[in-house]
C-alpha cells in the first residue's frame, strides 16, 4: 500500500492570493535589469541564434504603408517588433530594448507616417501570453521609443490615431489577463501620449476588444466591450459584458447599439469593421456560444476531446445605419469546421475591402471571404500553388487603400503577403525568428540535436550546428517537424536517439521511433487517454521523464504519477492523486483547462528518489520508487504553479523548485533550494528582477553555479542562488526564457525563448 506524508494546510489558505504586479512594479523590474545588464560581466556575451527558420511566431498585428511596398512592419505576440524597408528582403528588429516584447496592436499615424504608436501586451489571452507595459511611441519610424504611459492597463487591443492630427489617439485598453482590474476601457491622449483619459469604462471585468473609426468624421467611433478573464482551469467563458459603443462627438459621451445583436450572457469576444467606402456599413463578427446541435456520435474537438456541445461560434452582423439597428448575416463556424467554435475568443478580426462594402473579411482557425456583404462565405485559400503556403490561426490583416489587391496578413506562424488579391502568397518564416518554445530537450547523436515544443507548431526539431540565416549543413539535421503537440515535455531515449516519448495535448504520451514511416512509427498510450476517460486529467505541459539511470524506464504525469519499466509497453500507476483536486478549480467543457496535475518530475541521485511537483503548488518526495510519498510543500509559497525541479547532480540532498504565479498576473520571483530533501528550503530569488521563473539548472562541472530562465532574460549565480548577474549579452533585453540544458557531452548552454527561437552557448568554461 503506498503511503503519503500529508502536509495539512489551514483552509484559509486557499483564498489567498497574492496581489497582481502593478504597472509600475514592471516597469521598475525592467529598470533594475536594464542596470543588472550594463553591469554585467557578460554583457557582451555572443549567443548563437540556431534557429528554427520553418516559423515564426504569432503575429498580433502588421501594418504598411499605401503606396510604399518596401516599408511593413510586424508584430509579435511574444517576439517584438520588426520592419523591413526592402518588401521583406531583411528585417530588422526595433522593439529588443524595451521593457516587453509583447505587442498587442500598432498603428501609423495617417497624416505622418514617422510616427508608430505601439500598444504592449497581447490581447488574445492565450494560456501562455505575456503581459505588456503600456503605450510606447516613435517619431522616427521606429529607430527609437519613448514610454507614454497605460503601463497598468496588461494589454492592449487596438490603437487609432486621428487622421489629421497625430496628437489625438484613442486606445483599447483589453486589462489583465488572469485577474480583474479597472484599467481597462477606452483611453484618449489629445497630446501626443503625455497625458490620458478614460473616456469610456464599464466595469472591473470588461476590457475594450476593438476600435474603429468613422473616415468621414473622425468623431464618430465604435467600441467593442468584452467581459474578458482566464482561470487558471478555464478558457475564457462566456459572461454578460459583451456590447458595441459609439460615440459622435470623439469620446466624451457614449451609448450601447445592441439593437437585434444577441443577448450577451451567451457570447463572447465581437470584432468590429467598418466600410471605408460607405461608412454607413458596419460589420461584428460574435463569438456566439448559444448552442447550434447536438454532437454526432463520437465527434471530437480540436484536442481529441468528446464533443458535448456544438456551439453556433462565429455569427456575422451587418448594419446599415451605422450600428442603430443590427442583422444577422450568417454562422459560419460549421462550414470551416473549425473556424472559431469555442475558442472565437482568440480570433476575433473582420475587415472590409476599402473600395467595396460588400467585400468582408474574417478570420479564425482559417481566412474566409465574403463577396455578398457577409450573406454567403467560402475559404479564402491561395489559387495559384505555385506560392507559399499560408499558416491557419489568423489574428490581423492590413491593406493597401489604394491597392486593395496588396494585402498582409498576421497569424501564428508570423506574416505572409499578397500583390494579387489572395491568389499567391509569400511568407517570411525564414526572415523573422520569433518562434515560441515552450520546452526544449536534446539528443545524444553527435553532433546533438535540439527538441522544442512550439506554440501552435507541435514539435520542431534541429541539429545544433544550425545557425539562423545560413545555410545548414546537408548532413545533419535542418529544422524540421518532429513527433509530439505543441504542449509536451519531450525526453529521447539516450540510447537510441530515435525514439521520442511526447504528448499531443494535455499528457496524452505516445512514443515515436524516427527511424520508421510517420504512422507506422507511432504508439499512443492508451491509459494517458485524457478526455475520453473523464477521469483522467493531463497538462498542457504533462511532466515527462526518462531515468537517467534506465533508458526503459519513464516516468509520466497526470494527477498521479505512472511509470513504465519496459519503454511504455506497460504501466503502473505509482502515487495517489498528488494534486488538492478542488471541485472547484475544475472547469467544465467545453472551457475546462486540465488543472490539478503534475507538471514538474525529476529524478534523484539514486534510482528510486522522485521528487512532483504539481499546477497548484504541491511539492513531494518519494525515496522507494513511488511506496511512500511524503509532501514537501511547506516553506514555499502556497498555491503556485511548479514549473521546473531540478534534483542536484552535485549533492544527493539538494534540490531547487521554481514556482511561477504569472497565471494570477503576479510577477514575483519564486524560486528555492533545500539541501535536506525538501525538509526546509530557501529562498534564492534574491536580485533578481520582478519577473516569473520558469527554470533553474546546474552548471554540470562547477559546483555553486547555476544558471536560471525567467519571463525577463537569463541568469547566473557563482553562489547558488544568493546573488544574480544577468547573462543576456546580444539577445533582446525582455526575451522570455521558458527552458534550458546543458548537454551533458558536449557541455553547451541551450535556451528556448518564448518568442525569440533557440540560442546556444558553445562555450561555459568561461563560467568558473
Amino acid at each position: 500500500m503506498r503511503k503519503l506524508a500529508l502536509l495539512l494546510l489551514p483552509i484559509s489558505l486557499f483564498a489567498q492570493q497574492n496581489k497582481p504586479t502593478t504597472g509600475a512594479q514592471k516597469l521598475s523590474a525592467f529598470a533594475k535589469q536594464k542596470q543588472m545588464l550594463q553591469q554585467s560581466p557578460y554583457k557582451d556575451l555572443q549567443w548563437r541564434l540556431t534557429g528554427p527558420d520553418i516559423r515564426s511566431g504569432r503575429s498580433t498585428d502588421v501594418e504598411g504603408i499605401t503606396g510604399n511596398p518596401n516599408i511593413i512592419y510586424a508584430a509579435f505576440a511574444t517576439g517584438g517588433l520588426w520592419k523591413t524597408e526592402d518588401a521583406g528582403n531583411t528585417w530588422k528588429p526595433l522593439f529588443d530594448n524595451e521593457a516587453t516584447l509583447s505587442i498587442g496592436d500598432i498603428a501609423l499615424a495617417p497624416s505622418d507616417k514617422n510616427i508608430l504608436y505601439v500598444g504592449t501586451g497581447e490581447a488574445n489571452i492565450f494560456r501562455a501570453s505575456l503581459p505588456g507595459s503600456g503605450m510606447y511611441k516613435s517619431v522616427d519610424a521606429g529607430k527609437t521609443f519613448t514610454h507614454i504611459g497605460l503601463e497598468s492597463t496588461g494589454t492592449i487591443a487596438r490603437i487609432i490615431v486621428h487622421p489629421k492630427n497625430p496628437n489625438i489617439v484613442y486606445v483599447a485598453a483589453s486589462g489583465n489577463e488572469w485577474t480583474y482590474n479597472n484599467d481597462r476601457g477606452v483611453y484618449q491622449t489629445t497630446d501626443g501620449g503625455k497625458t490620458w483619459k478614460k473616456i469610456l469604462f464599464d466595469n472591473e471585468k470588461s476590457g475594450c476588444i476593438d476600435l474603429v473609426i468613422d473616415p468621414s468624421d473622425p468623431k464618430t467611433l465604435y467600441a467593442s466591450f468584452w467581459n474578458r478573464v482566464r482561470k487558471r482551469w478555464s478558457d475564457p467563458m462566456p459572461e454578460d459584458g459583451d456590447y458595441i459603443y459609439k460615440t459622435t462627438d470623439g469620446g466624451k459621451t457614449w451609448r450601447k447599439i445592441v439593437k437585434r445583436l444577441p443577448h450577451t450572457k451567451f457570447t463572447g469576444r465581437i470584432g468590429i469593421a467598418i466600410a471605408r467606402s460607405n461608412p454607413n456599413v458596419l460589420y461584428a463578427f460574435v463569438d456566439d456560444h448559444n448552442k447550434k446541435r447536438d454532437p454526432k456520435p463520437n465527434e471530437t474537438d480540436s484536442y481529441e476531446r468528446q464533443v458535448q456541445k456544438v456551439v453556433i461560434g462565429g455569427a456575422i452582423y451587418r448594419s446599415d445605419d451605422k450600428g442603430e439597428t443590427w442583422k444577422k448575416q450568417a454562422e459560419i463556424h460549421d462550414f470551416f469546421t473549425p473556424f472559431s467554435g469555442t475558442y472565437g475568443w482568440v480570433f476575433g478580426q473582420i475587415l472590409v475591402d476599402p473600395k467595396d462594402e460588400n467585400e468582408v473579411y474574417a478570420f479564425g482557425v482559417s481566412k474566409a471571404i465574403s463577396r455578398d456583404g457577409g450573406k454567403t462565405w467560402e475559404k479564402w485559400e491561395p489559387s495559384d500553388t505555385t506560392g507559399d503556403w499560408t499558416h491557419g490561426d489568423n489574428h490581423a490583416m492590413w491593406f493597401d487603400e489604394e491597392d486593395p489587391d496588396r494585402m498582409i496578413v498576421g497569424n501564428d506562424g508570423g506574416i505572409t503577403i499578397t500583390y494579387n488579391g489572395g491568389v499567391r502568397w509569400k511568407n517570411f518564416f525564414d526572415k523573422i525568428p520569433t518562434t515560441q518554445f515552450y520546452t526544449v530537450s536534446y539528443d545524444m547523436k553527435t553532433p546533438f540535436n535540439v527538441f522544442g515544443s512550439v506554440q501552435d507548431e507541435g514539435t520542431m526539431s534541429g541539429n545544433e550546428t544550425n545557425i539562423f540565416g545560413k545555410d545548414p549543413d546537408t548532413t545533419l539535421r535542418p529544422w524540421r517537424m518532429a513527433p509530439g503537440g505543441e504542449g509536451t515535455q519531450i525526453q529521447i531515449d539516450p540510447v537510441s536517439p530515435n525514439i521520442i516519448y511526447s504528448s499531443s495535448f494535455y499528457g496524452r504520451l505516445m512514443k515515436t521511433d524516427m527511424d520508421k514511416p510517420r504512422r507506422q512509427g507511432v504508439k499512443r498510450m492508451s491509459l494517458f487517454d485524457v478526455g475520453r476517460i473523464d477521469s483522467l486529467r493531463g497538462e498542457w505541459l504533462a511532466g515527462t521523464l526518462i531515468s537517467r539511470f534506465d533508458n526503459k524506464v519513464i516516468y509520466h504525469g497526470l494527477q498521479h504519477l505512472y511509470k513504465t519499466t519496459d519503454a511504455g509497453d506497460n504501466w503502473q500507476r505509482i502515487s495517489p492523486d498528488l494534486s488538492y483536486n478542488k471541485a472547484s478549480a475544475k472547469g467544465v467543457y467545453p472551457y475546462l483547462i486540465y488543472h490539478q496535475t503534475i507538471t514538474a518530475i525529476a529524478e534523484g541521485d539514486k534510482q528510486g528518489i522522485i521528487y512532483a511537483g504539481t499546477d497548484d503548488g504541491r511539492v513531494w518526495l518519494t525515496k522507494d520508487d513511488g511506496a511512500n510519498w511524503k509532501e514537501i510543500t511547506k516553506g514555499l509559497p502556497f498555491n503556485k504553479h511548479v514549473a521546473k525541479i531540478t534534483a542536484s547532480i552535485h549533492h544527493p540532498a539538494r534540490v531547487y523548485v521554481v514556482l511561477n504565479d504569472r497565471r494570477q498576473d503576479n510577477h514575483t520571483p519564486y524560486a528555492y533550494r533545500s539541501d535536506d530533501f525538501g525538509s526546509t528550503w530557501l529562498a534564492i530569488a534574491g536580485n533578481l528582477p520582478a519577473s516569473p521563473v520558469n527554470v533553474i539548472i546546474e552548471h554540470p562541472e562547477q559546483l555553486n553555479i547555476i544558471f536560471c530562465g525567467t519571463d525577463m532574460g537569463v541568469y547566473i549565480s557563482s553562489q547558488r542562488g544568493k546573488t544574480w548577474v544577468a547573462m543576456n549579452g546580444n539577445i533582446p533585453a525582455a526575451v522570455s526564457v521558458n527552458d534550458m540544458f546543458v548537454h551533458p557531452r558536449d557541455k553547451k548552454l541551450v535556451i528556448g525563448t518564448y518568442g525569440r527561437g533557440v540560442y546556444i552557448l558553445d562555450d561555459i568554461s568561461l563560467f568558473r
